[in-house]
């Protein structure tokens, strides 16, 4: 096994493959996080690294590592995750005011940990386009 940022790969495989991720040792509680939302599917929790007042990681249970490996078979999973989303942010008050959601899709899209996941950011302003 080598590490490469957050995520571990076995040595074998693609680098896209599911393996251990910070995201599946928080869903185990193997590691701290400031959960904000969970039921039997999803879990979302406060990101560790704020990029805005409101910062929160929104997160599939199952272990899909990016937006292209997801299959026909999780699209309400994937549903779900955007209502969730909004339910957090009327929950923090962003709602009326505006939010943002973000969905890393590989490298170059600056995705770092291999398990699906949403940012949902606000409490401040956004510029367009994003960095």
């Amino acid at each position: 096994m080598r590490r490469r940022g957050l995520l571990f790969f076995w040595s074998t495989g693609s680098p896209h493959e599911m393996a251990e991720t910070v995201f599946s040792r928080i869903i185990r509680r193997e590691l701290p996080a400031q959960i904000e939302y969970e039921d039997e599917e999803v879990i979302a929790f406060r990101d560790i690294n704020p990029q805005a007042p409101i910062h929160v990681l929104v997160v599939p249970k199952k272990p899909i590592a990016t937006l292209d490996e997801a299959g026909e078979e999780d699209i309400p999973l994937l549903g779900k995750l955007l209502w969730v989303a909004r339910q957090l942010a009327r929950q923090y008050g962003i709602a009326e005011r505006g939010y943002r959601l973000v969905l890393n899709c590989g490298h170059e899209a600056g995705q770092t940990v291999y398990h699906l996941h949403l940012h949902l950011l606000g409490g401040r302003a956004f510029r367009w386009p994003p960095g």
